[in-house]
């Protein structure tokens, strides 16, 4: 019993010395020289609101394809966007949406014969198309940020409305050069994104993007009539879709702290250390 005993002594006296070995060295400024402390600042999730403005080169897909179709260039882009970031599964902060207002040009022209002078397409008799639009864009952002920088992806869809038209053209029936025709669509949705560059002067962010629109609507109804040009309806299909290409800086603003904590944050923490975690408002 006596040995027993004993051994249960030595036992606790060893795990005593060893414990206390281990607090020695943790607690030792030899073994705090060995340690790497990094400092992590916090990313929150934060709230954005910017304009944009650009150019944008316009043109249609046209199916069956129509000869001499070319991209015209638009000088009319503008953009009102709010953007909030927020982490992917609480954990991965990569991850936003930004949402807004865009008002701009889309259209094409068609180019001429340099044998005949004539042009080599057109859209019942127009040979110029401008169409000024307004849409409502929406996009997952994904953002990897490397301060001051930051490189933007984004990608969703958009709803818009044709508000106007203007074409021109050797053949163009002058009764539509500022009018829709019965059988065209001035209701708009399509896919839209990008790629870009942020650079981050808190509270201050400029932002460089390349922006591409495809539009899923067509311009006008499929296998259309049209006596004058098209009497026969020879076609069984035809598809007209707007591909728009954006070159857009824009100035947002920072409207809560990108990095670090708020001051509600830290008053709240204050508040848990003095009262406890389960005192709320």
């Amino acid at each position: 019993m006596r040995n027993i005993i004993c051994c249960i002594i030595s036992l606790l006296f060893c795990c005593t010395l060893l414990r206390a070995q281990q607090d020695s060295l943790i607690y030792t400024p030899e073994y705090l020289d060995t340690v790497n402390v990094n400092r992590v600042s916090g990313l929150n999730d934060y709230f954005m609101i910017g304009a944009n403005y650009g150019v944008t080169f316009s043109t249609v897909y046209f199916n069956p394809t129509k000869m001499g179709a070319d991209i015209k260039f638009q000088p009319t882009y503008f953009s009102l966007m709010f953007t909030h970031y927020e982490k992917m599964f609480n954990y991965l902060p990569y991850f936003g949406l930004t949402m807004g207002v865009s008002y701009w040009h889309s259209g094409v022209r068609f180019n001429d014969n340099p044998d005949t002078g004539y042009p080599l397409g057109y859209i019942d008799g127009a040979t110029d198309v401008t169409m000024e639009t307004v849409e409502l864009p929406a996009m997952m952002q994904m953002h990897f940020d490397s301060a001051p920088v930051k490189v933007l992806a984004n990608l969703g869809g958009y709803v818009g409305y044709r508000l106007s038209i203007e074409r021109s053209g050797i053949w163009l029936d002058e009764e539509y050069t500022n009018k829709f025709r019965d059988y065209e669509y001035r209701f708009d949705y399509g896919l839209v994104g990008g790629a870009g560059l942020g650079f981050m002067f808190d509270p201050v962010e400029i932002h460089l993007n390349l922006l591409g629109r495809w539009s899923l609507q067509n311009l006008y109804q499929p296998d259309y009539y049209n006596e004058t040009f098209h009497p026969y309806n020879t076609y069984f299909y035809r598809y007209a879709n707007p591909i728009d290409i954006s070159l857009t800086i824009g100035v947002y603003f920072q409207l809560t702290k990108r990095t670090g904590k708020t001051t509600k944050q830290i008053k709240q923490e204050a508040r848990d250390i003095v009262y406890g975690s389960n005192i709320y408002d």
